[in-house]
């Protein structure tokens, strides 16, 4: 692109983003990343924010629009919700529940987080929506890497447990919907998310970290790519007009990756803890955890899953303004001050 050609380019995005109003459906907007997303579109000049709701008395900014859907699935009523919307961030999804019947499953993941999207998606196209913003997961691609490789926004997918099928299924019809030229589809597919007021799993690491005992973590060797909540939002917004990001696929992250060991070292670091960490060999810990049924648990703690994020710079311009330790503090100061 020529320097002409670049600056019509970006006059063309600052018109686009600023010279006109917009408004936005965020669905899961009580979710960790929806209200995330809430917060920031909500400080963007001439943008208003709609937030579909069960509990129509959440807690959400006074200048969100809120209205009632009983729940998500192929019968749900968006009609009030989409009126006037421009664009719809799809967040809201069915994600693993513990203890569940695999034979039920995933027919109970493709009631939502397929039929579900994809009815959205057709009522969307009916309302006049022009771009529809949905979040997948890296689950799509598979669940691990091998050491040196990392996956990338157009491999082959190998989703492997329901969430991911579920997810790579909805992919596929909305694309197939984008191809008729109806209405203009973004995924993206995070990986670990973490950041302010994150839960599961993340949150536990750093219970066990502050309580100061010993933990068997202290040779891991793998690499993960992670993704702080700013970072996912940033590129998200990124998304909401980004001319060349329509009908594309993205993966996201903050572009270092980290083994398990050095993450709880930045993260005692960050807690301000004296926390000691155990070198005990992998392979000890492996058949330990398949012997407790913490097989998944341990593949996550000690398997490797790393992401190329290049599309993302070569075809929106856009690098995570976020560092992974700049995150990790912020994650790590939310968590002292709520306990």
């Amino acid at each position: 692109m020529t320097p002409f050609c670049d600056r019509l380019f970006h006059c063309y995005l600052f018109l686009n983003r600023f010279g006109m109003s917009k408004k936005i459906l965020v669905t899961g907007a009580t979710g960790f990343l929806g209200n995330a997303l809430v917060t920031r579109f909500c400080t963007l000049p001439e943008t208003s924010v709609v937030a579909p709701l069960r509990n129509i008395n959440s807690k959400l900014p006074d200048v969100v629009e809120k209205t009632y859907i009983s729940n998500i699935d192929k019968t749900t009523d968006w009609t009030q919700s989409l009126s006037g919307v421009d664009v719809v961030v799809h967040s809201a999804a069915r994600v693993h529940v513990m203890h569940e019947d695999p034979t039920q499953s995933l027919e109970k993941f493709r009631a939502i987080n397929v039929e579900g999207t994809l009815n959205l998606a057709r009522q969307a196209i009916q309302a006049g929506v022009k771009r529809f913003i949905f979040i997948s997961s890296i689950k799509v691609n598979g669940e691990a890497t091998e050491s040196g490789s990392a996956f990338s926004a157009d491999d082959i997918p190998h989703p492997l447990d329901p969430y991911g099928i579920s997810k790579y299924e909805a992919e596929q019809q909305l694309m197939q919907l984008a191809n008729t030229g109806a209405i203009e589809v973004v995924i993206i597919r995070p990986v670990l998310i973490y950041g302010a007021g994150v839960g599961a799993n993340f949150q536990q690491m750093m219970r066990w970290l502050v309580k100061g005992i010993p933990l068997p973590f202290g040779a891991v060797t793998n690499q993960r790519s992670l993704v702080s909540l700013e970072n996912v939002v940033d590129l998200i917004n990124i998304c909401v007009d980004h001319p060349k990001a329509v009908n594309q696929i993205f993966l996201v992250s903050d572009d270092e990756d980290i083994s398990t060991t050095q993450l709880m070292q930045r993260l005692i670091a960050c807690l301000g803890v004296k926390s000691r960490l155990v070198p005990v060999p992998v392979w000890v810990l492996m058949p330990l955890a398949g012997l407790f049924g913490r097989r998944a648990t341990a593949q996550r703690l000690f398997g490797s899953l790393q992401v190329d994020i290049k599309k993302n710079q070569e075809l929106l311009g856009w690098r995570p303004p976020t560092s992974l330790d700049d995150g990790l503090k912020l994650t790590a100061q939310h968590f002292l001050e709520s306990r």
